[in-house]
């Protein structure tokens, strides 16, 4: 009665993928020992197949001694034949321990006790082995010859059960891998301040200095997006200021873009002699943060600061959960998919997606991070996930009618694409699967830098959001032009207060 009871409250615990329970490495064993139907199947299922794997002998080989060895396994009473099982299964070692039997009894191991009598009643026919045949009909316990080999069986269902863990945990042990660092730095909440600057550009006061120049670096896909960044650099250059847009192969390795970002720094600076301020999205702001970390000593007196919005400064979990093994690409084919629209379709490097994985990512901070001198201010958001977003449309190019008059301007319509509907059911997949919030590509916590400045709005913002303009913009709210304006401000005002401190600390 009390075994059914603690069995009935392990069963009623929720498997949650936020939950405690599944942040470490035991998640199988809670899984399987939860369920009690599964708990028995996997019970019988491993005892079984180690019984098949000694009974069964490969004659085909000779023994010999040490792998291939062979040894006596004795097979008695229901309890001995219990536990000679339980230890064969829990030697197999890993996960499949959880699969001991709470009874000693089963009933798999009753294709011995057939075994048994099949070769008594084959002995008691040799006279030269009447006394074995005694002996083995008459005793407790009956003695076959088996060959010690690999136990092919176990091996399948502890790889089932590891390719289980993997697709059950996916990233959930990585999401927010850099706040959980000991060594990493803590970030500086500066979200009000961010609001009265957003509040000041509305009403005509804007802050930033002519005498910088402004360059936005776009994400992955931004060749294929005309309009990526268009409306902030029109917006920059109507205010005076000089701002350009990287011009990168957005669909490059890290490696490659940070190489670019740095020649580009440096012939701005000595083509102006002004001092240049970043703004990275996505994994324009991984690539910028790249350039900095790896070429710092030949560009520390031409940059400024950066700022990175929705940037998977620590890894995406939808790039992962593509690329592992085990996860959602295995499935549905989206690697292969992935693999074609990069390589093939526009002629990118697939390493451009791998190096966002937390995998690449981890290897690369571990090598490269950035000068702690350098202002640095992060921008993340979260998607909204409501219903009404299904009705939300993007316009990510223009395209022009043909005119028949040459008097005539070409007439033009926006291109537009369901872009916020496609964050809200990522955002949602992740909130479900993981609980974390995320603008649907890059998670709340993957996005915030250490030891930087952060910028947490409470406002509903998607991935996309921040590069192409929506159709039903909200005239009473900031658009994105004048949020990268903001963020720009805010970095500029840090970066004159580190310079502040830097000053009181030499004298």
């Amino acid at each position: 009665m009390e075994r059914r009871n603690s069995t009935n409250q392990e069963s009623s615990e929720p498997f949650v993928a936020n939950d405690s329970s599944l942040r470490n490495n035991r998640v199988i064993p809670q899984l399987l020992t939860s369920v009690p139907a599964l708990n028995d199947a996997a019970s019988y299922l491993s005892e079984t197949t180690s019984l098949f794997t000694r009974c069964f002998m490969d004659y085909s080989e000779p023994a010999f001694t040490g792998f291939g060895s062979q040894e006596m396994v004795t097979f008695g009473s229901a309890e001995t034949r219990g536990s000679s099982a339980s230890n064969a299964a829990s030697s197999s070692g890993g996960d499949l321990a959880v699969c001991r039997p709470s009874q000693p009894s089963v009933d798999a191991p009753l294709l011995h006790e057939g075994l048994s009598r099949t070769l008594s009643r084959k002995s008691s026919n040799s006279s030269s082995a009447a006394t074995n045949s005694d002996d083995l009909s008459e005793g407790s316990s009956a003695q076959i010859l088996s060959t010690n080999i690999s136990p092919n069986g176990i091996s399948i269902f502890q790889g089932l059960i590891e390719r289980v863990r993997r697709t059950v945990r996916g990233s959930a042990d990585d999401i927010g891998w850099l706040q959980r660092a000991s060594h990493m730095p803590p970030v500086e909440d500066q979200t009000d301040r961010f609001v009265e600057i957003i509040d000041d550009i509305r009403h005509g006061l804007h802050g930033l200095p002519n005498s910088m120049v402004y360059l936005l670096v776009p994400g992955l896909f931004s060749n294929h997006g005309p309009l990526y960044f268009v409306n902030t650099k029109t917006s920059f250059s109507k205010m005076g200021l000089a701002c350009h847009i990287a011009k990168i192969h957005s669909e490059a390795s890290v490696e490659k873009n940070s190489r670019e970002i740095k020649d580009y720094i440096e012939e701005i600076y000595w083509g102006s002699r002004k001092r240049v301020l970043l703004l990275g999205h996505s994994k324009g702001g991984v690539d910028a943060a790249a350039a900095l970390s790896m070429y710092w000593t030949d560009l520390k007196d031409k940059v400024a600061g950066l700022v990175l919005a929705q940037s998977p400064y620590g890894g995406s979990p939808i790039a992962s959960d593509i690329l592992r093994e085990g996860q959602l690409g295995d499935y549905v084919n989206i690697r292969k998919l992935m693999e074609t629209l990069i390589c093939k379709v526009i002629k990118g490097d697939m390493q451009a997606l791998e190096d966002l994985t937390y995998e690449r990512r981890k290897e690369f901070l571990s090598k490269y991070h950035l000068p702690r001198e350098l202002p640095v201010v992060s921008f993340r958001t979260e998607a909204s996930i409501s219903p009404a977003v299904l009705a939300t449309l993007s316009r990510v190019a223009h395209a022009e009618l043909p005119t028949f008059s040459a008097s005539q301007p070409a007439a033009t319509f926006p291109v537009v694409m369901p872009l916020g509907a496609v964050m809200a059911a990522c955002a949602q997949l992740l909130q479900i699967r993981y609980g974390e919030k995320s603008d649907g590509l890059v998670t709340c916590r993957d996005a915030e830098v250490p030891g930087s400045v952060v910028v947490r709005p409470k406002r509903k913002l998607d991935h996309a959001w921040m590069v192409y303009s929506e159709l039903n913009d909200n005239p009473s709210e900031a658009d994105a032009s004048q949020v990268c304006e903001a963020l720009l401000t805010l970095l500029v005002e840090m970066g004159q207060r580190k310079r502040h401190e830097l000053s009181n600390k030499d004298e």
